[in-house]
């Protein structure tokens, strides 16, 4: 650790930094920082060592008043420079974790609950990678201040039709002084809809690469002049954000979910860790879909995961296995949407494909039809059933899941689902235009 801290003074020096943002989340996944200011390079020195006290009674999901101290300390690994500040007097940034007073790890901070479940998986000789699809909107204000779409490309569009080639050349340029390992960046189906992916990495930098990712285009686009959102379903009647995750379990450097002798050279693990992310699929979509607008995307009709079931390539089914195989043999979740926590989404998704391989959870037959055409009577024929249609019907599925409740943890879960029902409280007693345009002659 002293020759880590050391040669973090060193780059700190070397890059003129003047202030260092020391940054965290809330539960929401909402960063949070703080800004120290450096007289020079070897003040920071004891902050990398013993952290910062701060309260901590004002952030979302984390401590009450009476127990507000919390220390904050750095993680050397995540130093970064910011490519979105001035060069001159420069500013750095850490990702940090949480702790308590006593040095004992602060079992609110999310970034604390996934490594506490890579651990776990640890100890069974699981290394967890993700790679996350994040999709995005770039969108504008008209004359009478109304948000719209900053163009009316539609998927894998080019120039004049596409407006975001140069904007995604200049988030990418962004993205790789920041380190990003970018693998492909295109115009998405929606108008004004675009992805940027990065390729897969141990869970833990993954999580902490989707914050950073976030912040940095926010940053990146504010200086062109338009805005860029993260909401699932900004607009009607047009395919929502999400964030596909492709997950991989390795073993002693070998990828586990692959096996030349298997079917469809599938490993007996992968079939049941989809299985257990298709038996836990209902409560973690409260945790990887949390907010209510995330529900506006999730309905039959937009190409959107509601489907419960898995298939080979079949993109209408929730789970999906890649057609890569060898060391890139994956399984690709498909309702995460970009306004989780990735921290507790990484997390629940991990817990529930190890309980499906501890519990041997048959996934059952691969669905290689177009699930988006079946009826009702179709979907019950062949045993699918859906995600919860609402955030209310997704925090009482997770309210009945003991996997996922034990992967947020006793701190986390509580204030989790207290605040998913409040939200939704505040939702049903609103009254929208929808309601007064249809009900007002009645």
């Amino acid at each position: 650790m002293e020759d880590k801290i050391g040669k973090v003074i060193q780059e700190i020096e070397r890059c003129g930094t003047k202030f260092v943002r020391l940054q965290f989340v809330d539960i929401h996944g909402t960063p949070k920082n703080m800004a120290v200011p450096l007289a020079k390079p070897d003040d920071f020195e004891d902050v990398l060592k013993d952290g910062l006290l701060f309260d901590g009674s004002s952030v979302a999901g984390f401590v009450n008043i009476n127990e507000s101290d919390l220390i904050i300390k750095p993680d050397p690994d995540t130093f970064s420079p910011l490519p979105w500040r001035p060069e001159e007097k420069g500013v750095c940034r850490f990702i940090c974790d949480i702790y308590w007073p006593d040095g004992t790890p602060f079992e609110g901070d999310p970034r604390y609950i996934l490594k506490r479940t890579l651990e776990k998986a640890q100890k069974n000789g699981y290394e967890y990678n993700v790679g996350p699809e994040p999709e995005f909107f770039i969108v504008e204000k008209d004359e009478t201040g109304k948000i719209r779409p900053h163009d009316s490309g539609v998927y894998f569009d080019v120039e004049p039709v596409d407006q975001g080639t140069d904007v995604r050349r200049e988030l990418v340029l962004g993205l790789e002084e920041l380190k990003f390992d970018v693998e492909t960046s295109h115009h998405e189906v929606a108008p004004g809809q675009h992805e940027i992916s990065f390729k897969f990495d141990n869970a833990l930098k993954t999580a902490d690469a989707v914050i950073t990712f976030k912040q940095a285009i926010k940053a990146i686009v504010d200086k062109m002049g338009y805005l860029v959102t993260f909401m699932p379903k900004p607009f009607f009647g047009e395919n929502g954000s999400g964030m596909h995750c492709h997950q991989s379990l390795f073993q002693h450097g070998e990828n586990l979910f692959y096996d030349p002798d298997g079917e469809n050279q599938l490993s007996q693990e992968a079939m049941y860790f989809t299985g257990g992310l298709l038996k836990h699929s209902p409560a973690l979509a409260c945790v990887v879909a949390p907010i209510i607008n995330s529900y506006k995307r999730l309905v039959p009709g937009y190409e959107a995961p509601v489907y419960i079931s898995y298939g080979l390539q079949n993109r209408s089914t929730l789970v999906r296995i890649p057609a890569s195989r060898g060391k890139g043999t994956r399984i690709e979740f498909r309702c995460p949407d970009p306004s989780c926590n990735p921290y507790l989404a990484f997390a629940a998704m991990l817990e529930a494909g190890m309980d499906g391989i501890k519990n041997k959870v048959d996934p059952g037959e691969p669905v290689e039809i177009d699930v988006f055409g079946l009826d009702e009577a179709g979907l019950e024929k062949m045993g699918i059933g859906t995600l919860p249609s609402s955030l209310w019907e997704a925090y009482h599925a997770l309210e009945k899941d003991e996997v996922i409740k034990n992967a947020l943890g006793d701190h986390v879960y509580p204030r989790f689902y207290d605040l998913k029902r409040k939200e939704w409280d505040d939702y049903r007693i609103q009254v929208f235009r929808y309601e007064q345009d249809k009900y007002l002659q009645i």
